[in-house]
């Protein structure tokens, strides 16, 4: 293995992935773990990061970079958001040096959003890599997840941005409330989650009456999980889609994030006629932690 430059460390609530970097932004070795920030004290963040890095036998002389939770009030080490609209070239120099870490660590800033009020920790980093691979880029970018995030970005720069908790109530309902009976068996139809977009983007005020339904149908009409499942799916995205109209109409959609997630936002879209492209989560991850590095550390690390 060449020598390592850097550490590149995507940080989250429930887990963190890390790669080790060469002199050319090449992945030398890489590795992951269910350790997120809901999971570890403040104090447990430096034991953690380096018993990693010495499994890969990386030396403490090599810099870490990070985004993400560890960067939150309860993280390793606050590091302050920066405020919408910001040009995301200034991550770099918005990091926040770790004190007392056992090797130099860097923490990248968020973005927060004063009206409405909105934060955001990560996505701004995949956004970056986004722009650091077109930097000529206008238009919205939605980041499916837990908390989905839609984002328009213009000059450089996130101009303003929205959260709908989408993926967080499909998770309750299919996993905790009574909905949950009904999607036991894995299993997906993609003709259920076109109707129930549909469904939704026609008459978005009747979603909460069609939840029941789903659970009803399975009861009364033999339905499936797989249908249960996209229907649910197809009724909380297309509620969510109604409710941020401006981020894609008459706008080509750009996802980032987990590729089965995107390709549901992709079909979902298309049911409204709009056209979309999903870019690789880690990739952009990547790209903008590695840009932001070099933001940081100036042309003679470069």
């Amino acid at each position: 293995m060449s020598a390592p430059h850097f550490v590149a460390v995507d940080w989250g609530t429930s887990g963190f992935r890390l790669w080790v970097m060469g002199k050319d932004d090449t992945v030398l070795a890489s590795t992951s773990a269910p350790l997120g920030m809901s999971r570890l004290k403040r104090n447990d963040f430096d034991r953690v990061l380096e018993e990693s890095l010495d499994t890969l036998g990386i030396a403490k002389e090599v810099p870490a970079i990070i985004c993400g939770m560890a960067g939150a009030a309860q993280g390793w080490c606050e590091a302050p958001y920066l405020c919408a609209p910001t040009r995301l070239d200034a991550l770099g120099e918005g990091a926040v040096n770790v004190r007392g870490a056992t090797r130099e660590a860097h923490i990248l800033p968020g973005v927060k959003q004063m009206a409405p009020s909105n934060v955001m920790r990560g996505e701004e980093t995949q956004i970056a890599g986004l722009l650091h691979a077109d930097p000529a880029f206008s238009g919205t970018v939605c980041l499916p997840g837990t908390h989905t995030k839609w984002v328009r970005v213009t000059d450089g720069a996130i101009q303003h941005f929205e959260t709908c908790m989408t993926g967080e109530q499909f998770a309750f309902f299919s996993e905790t409330s009574v909905l949950s009976h009904s999607m036991m068996l894995d299993g997906w139809s993609d003709c259920a989650l076109r109707a129930a977009v549909h469904m939704a983007t026609q008459d978005p005020v009747t979603v909460p009456r069609r939840l029941f339904a789903i659970r009803a149908d399975m009861l009364v009409a033999d339905q499936d999980s797989a249908t249960a499942r996209a229907t649910l799916s197809g009724l909380l995205i297309g509620q969510e889609l109604m409710s941020v109209p401006h981020y894609w109409r008459d706008q080509t959609v750009t996802l980032i994030g987990a590729s089965p997630l995107c390709e549901i936002y992709l079909k979902a879209l298309d049911v409204l006629g709009v056209g979309g492209r999903a870019l690789n989560v880690e990739t952009m991850t990547l790209a903008g932690l590695t840009a932001a590095f070099h933001m940081q550390k100036g042309p003679a690390h470069a």
